[in-house]
């Protein structure tokens, strides 16, 4: 073969080298997205604590409601209540006799509930032995590779619920995925809710900084779902935060009122960064988090005997030299692992965890951090996980980037809870037999028939020769994730909506809106 000809050769080979790469490339990336339902956990739950530690911690949380209290701030309702329940209130503090608040739970908070989306298909069973999946809750700002970090938009809310609506493994469309900072606050709930039912028609959260607001959530839910079936059912999963240490304030007190009497379910969930706002060592964190829990889902048990509540925490440490919140270390996941213990033996759900970090950016920092906080979040049985997708930054940014990237993950996650299969496809005897010593698997018919399901395709991960990656751009995983991200905007397609019903929930929030000038509070 002459000079000339080895060129031509090699040219052709190089050229069918590209399109077999493309093509593999549009396997990987054009694949038909499949949403997945809930997780139920087939894998054994994690556990620190014994009988005897689970005591200690039951036994202390029991003596900080008794003898310290838990302040109820302008609430004067939640007094009332609690005065005529027998617990001692004195002005705005109230101590609980031994056992009240668990008596009062055990007696009727449920054990499980489901939340019922817009598509039947996506509803969730929140309890028990299942998982739930949502976004990132709260932040005011965005950080993509495009625009660095700023303050975050509606169009920014609106991508996230999106993003989330098409990522397989989010079960839940979350909250406040971003704050919507260009809207004056005391509208903003209003599009930030009807994004929720717009753009997606998985199950949502509820509007919770005034109580107002957490009426206009239900009432949006009673528009699209009928106020009938609203009063039977549960259709709106909100966050109520404790003002750790040791306060409930009149703004979650005043949304838990609100939802509990429209039979909504609420996350009762102090906010922790242990060092600041609870004591330096695990066992001292966990007897506050449940002091503060057994009082705040009691008390939305007072407001209305049998409405859902979880138990919520978020646990995290600070830097003692800074102040500044660290998170992917070992002391806050013995303590979410340990409440979920003491959540069990309460007999309510659980929520704890996410992919957490205190990373700026989505790098191997941001990838540890959230590693080492997701996998104990499933493995210690968490039923609700907010933050489980797009947390930078200690939970000030909502990042593009990291949304997929993290979305990726808790699509392995949904693998793992499977635990190992033992049908008869499972073991593959068959194949062992068929491939016999010394050949390989790859060609047999068990592998041929298995192979598009036998392992998880992530979305993110470049698995290829060096020689492949460096021709495709020798992207990192943050280049290649926003590719990912923009793609799904392009291809994002809305679920369909009852035009009467979308017609109805415009006129609401018109109506609500122009009831009440612009404000920033």
């Amino acid at each position: 073969m002459s000079g000339v000809e080895e060129q031509t050769a090699g040219t052709g080979e190089r050229r069918r080298s590209r399109g077999g790469a493309e093509a593999r490339r549009a396997a990987r990336t054009q694949h038909k997205i499949e949403q997945l339902p809930y997780i139920v956990r087939k894998i054994p739950l994690v556990t620190v604590l014994d009988e005897e530690g689970l005591s200690i911690i039951e036994r202390n949380a029991d003596t900080i409601l008794q003898e310290t209290g838990i302040e109820f701030r302008d609430e004067p309702e939640a007094l009332k209540l609690w005065q005529q329940a027998g617990a001692d209130v004195k002005g705005t503090r109230i101590r609980f006799p031994r056992g009240l608040c668990r008596t009062i739970i055990q007696k009727t908070a449920p054990r499980e509930y489901i939340q019922y989306a817009r598509n039947p298909d996506r509803n969730v069973r929140i309890g028990g032995d299942a998982t739930v999946f949502a976004p990132v809750y709260g932040p005011p700002f965005i950080r993509s590779l495009d625009d660095g970090r700023r303050y975050a938009t509606i169009e920014d809310f609106r991508n996230f619920v999106k993003l989330a609506y098409m990522s397989p493994a989010i079960h839940h469309s979350g909250g406040t995925v971003c704050e919507p900072v260009d809207l004056p606050v005391n509208k903003r709930h209003l599009d930030m809710v009807y994004s929720h039912i717009k753009f997606s028609d998985k199950p949502f959260m509820g509007s919770v900084t005034a109580p107002e607001r957490a009426a206009d959530t239900v009432e949006l839910a009673r528009i699209l779902f009928g106020a009938d079936f609203v009063a039977k059912n549960t259709v709106i999963t909100s966050l109520i935060n404790a003002n750790s240490p040791m306060v409930w304030d009149g703004t979650m007190l005043g949304a838990m009122k609100v939802y509990a009497r429209a039979n909504q379910a609420c996350i009762t969930t102090p906010f922790i960064l242990a060092g600041a706002m609870s004591p330096v060592t695990a066992a001292g964190t966990l007897a506050q988090v449940l002091a503060e829990v057994l009082a705040g889902a009691s008390t939305c048990q007072l407001y209305n005997p049998g409405a859902p509540v979880i138990f919520g925490v978020f646990a995290s440490s600070i830097s003692m030299q800074s102040g500044a919140p660290t998170f992917g270390t070992p002391e806050p996941t013995l303590v979410s692992i340990a409440a979920a213990q003491l959540a069990r033996r309460l007999g309510i759900p659980f929520r704890t965890g996410g992919s957490l970090c205190a990373s700026k950016v989505p790098d191997a920092q941001a990838a540890y951090e959230s590693a080492q906080t997701l996998l104990p979040t499933l493995q210690c049985g968490t039923n609700f996980v907010l933050h489980g997708a797009g947390w930078l930054e200690g939970g000030l940014a909502s990042g593009y980037e990291k949304f997929v990237m993290d979305a990726d993950q808790l699509g392995m996650m949904q693998v793992l809870a499977k635990n190992i299969d033992l049908s008869e496809n499972g073991q593959a005897m068959d194949a062992i037999r068929e491939v016999g010593p010394g050949t390989h698997f790859l060609g047999c018919a068990h592998t041929q028939a298995n192979f598009e399901t036998a392992f998880y395709r992530s979305s993110i991960a470049d698995n290829n020769s060096y020689e492949q990656w460096e021709a495709e751009g020798a992207q990192d995983a943050a280049q290649r994730a926003n590719k990912l991200w923009k793609r799904m905007l392009r291809e994002y397609e809305a679920p369909p909506l009852d035009p009467a019903t979308d017609e109805a929930l415009l006129a609401f929030i018109a109506k609500r809106k122009a009831a009440s000038p612009d404000s920033n509070v």
